[in-house]
């Protein structure tokens, strides 16, 4: 079983930056894949960026260039780095672990809002 805690969502005026951080706690933090998603009113929940237990990255091709993802295993924490924000980056932020070896190990926070308005 894997806790999960988002924090630092807000209001961003475009073209700002905002990090989110994601605290994990119960299991064993390194063997999840860990990924960051958004939902946006009336849209489906989305991908945005995922990182490996090996640190492998990979992103929405909305938010390359923009967005880093990293993970501290010590901390057992996932961040998400995003810059140069959109007002289409408007959203509630989730973070995800999933297991990279067993099936039906899938955990979620609970999201923060990132809203980015002037």
């Amino acid at each position: 079983q894997v806790q999960l805690v988002e924090s630092g969502g807000g209001l961003v005026q475009p073209g700002g930056s905002l990090r989110l951080s994601c605290a994990a706690s119960g299991s064993i933090f390194r063997a999840y894949a860990m990924g960051w998603y958004r939902q946006a009113p009336g849209k489906q929940r989305e991908l945005v960026a995922v990182i490996t237990s090996s640190s492998s990255k990979n992103y929405a091709d909305s938010v390359k260039g923009r967005f880093t993802i990293s993970r501290d295993n010590a901390k057992k924490a996932v961040y998400l780095q995003m810059n140069s924000l959109k007002p289409e980056d408007t959203a509630v932020y989730y973070c995800n672990a999933d297991h990279e070896l067993l099936q039906g190990y899938d955990f979620w926070g609970q999201g923060t809002q990132v809203t980015v308005s002037s």
